[in-house]
């Protein structure tokens, strides 16, 4: 009698999420290429084969709307049923997106669905709680942070350090610098400051006037010895994108590039990133930098009740000290995000300093192969299941 192929569903809410279980899907096809996956995912998953269920596009949103709220229910009725009676997997992995995810696998589990969560939500920057409920509902936690195996050991979850995905996900960087700087028109003489004002219109309302203003007081300092990127998200539209420019930028000497974040992540002398991955990413190509965020105080008061720890950018949270400075709220100003980025730029040994604690990241997050080890993970599990 023929062995009958195992089946897996992944459930990812973003383009991170579905990068990230691309790599995953890819290693696991090298130890048994006969697996059945399905996912609710975008291009990368597809990519590799993989039938999708549903595409992510809708889901990837931040804040709370009747459209937003109404779509996931929906989704999850119509995913659970479509398990529950159709596909009937082995196995479930949940990828990131903590809010869809953790709803999900509260059914999921009610229904006798085996769950793996693979890069869990950050239970110990916010919203503790969250662990009661992986608790409940996960079957094994398969994290990316060396320090989050305590934390779950200590609640009797099963769980496995998996190593950061971003260490063999950063693309390698093919074009040379100085052809880079050419292919903009940017002056190889110039020290360059790349801007991300983040990928979300939420984040553009924000922070793109202030990141702008901090520019022109750079540029006044600085004089003729700099230049300046503001980079577009890739998944930003280009009208939407295009309105901000025309109301804070006019005539300024600024140039926009769109998609090509990991060059000017790699190739800039310093940076102002919105808070997120891309600070992580940042250290990786050890690029000075500084992250800078606000939004409506109420949003932040409310952070402020449920956060865990005081930090909120990757590489300090990692060392567990400060070695970029956070401008958040009423210290995301004009002024403050100037003055950071001229140190930066004229103090070797700050500079210097900030790239050495880089390393120490790198070094911490680069002892394993997290889309490796995790797909070896759940081919035991299917193995012995």
């Amino acid at each position: 009698m023929e062995k009958q192929s195992k089946k897996i569903f992944i459930i990812t809410g973003e383009l991170s999420g579905d990068l990230h279980a691309a790599y995953m899907v890819k290693e696991l096809k090298k130890f048994d290429n006969s697996i059945q996956i399905e996912a609710i995912g975008s291009e990368n998953l597809k990519n590799e084969g993989v039938h999708l269920f549903e595409s992510h596009q809708k889901m990837n949103a931040v804040g709370l709307s009747f459209n937003i709220i109404f779509h996931h229910i929906k989704l999850g009725k119509k995913l659970l049923n479509y398990l529950k009676n159709d596909y009937k997997p082995d196995l479930v992995i949940l990828i990131d997106y903590g809010g869809f995810n953790l709803n999900m696998s509260k059914f999921l589990k009610k229904e006798g669905f085996k769950v793996f969560y693979y890069i869990p939500p950050q239970i110990w920057a916010s919203r503790s709680y969250r662990i009661n409920i992986i608790k409940k509902y996960v079957d094994k936690v398969l994290t990316i942070f060396p320090f989050e195996n305590k934390i779950y050991e200590n609640k009797g979850i099963d769980v496995k350090y998996t190593g950061h995905p971003l260490i063999n996900e950063m693309p390698q960087i093919t074009i040379e610098k100085n052809e880079f700087l050419q292919r903009h028109n940017l002056d190889e003489n110039k020290k360059l400051i790349s801007i991300f004002p983040g990928s979300r219109k939420f984040e553009l309302n924000h922070l793109f006037k202030i990141f702008i203003d901090a520019k022109n007081i750079i540029c006044e300092s600085e004089k003729e010895n700099v230049q300046f990127v503001l980079s577009q998200a890739k998944n930003l539209d280009d009208n939407m994108f295009n309105k901000f420019v025309k109301k804070y930028i006019k005539n300024q000497d600024i140039k926009i590039i769109k998609g090509e974040n990991y060059e000017l992540l790699k190739y800039s002398d310093a940076l102002i990133l919105a808070s997120g991955t891309v600070a992580l990413e940042a250290a990786l190509y050890k690029t000075p930098f500084l992250i800078a965020y606000r939004g409506p105080w109420l949003f932040y008061l409310i952070y402020l009740m449920v956060r865990c720890i005081k930090m909120v950018s990757l590489p300090n949270i990692i060392l567990n000290k400060i070695i970029i400075q956070e401008m958040i709220q009423k210290r995301c100003n004009k002024t403050q995000i100037a003055n950071e980025i001229i140190k930066i730029l004229n103090d070797s040994t700050y500079r210097q300093n900030m790239i050495c604690n880089f390393n120490d990241v790198e070094k911490m997050l680069s002892t394993k192969n997290s889309s490796y080890e995790a797909a070896k993970c759940i081919y035991d599990f299917l193995n012995k299941s």
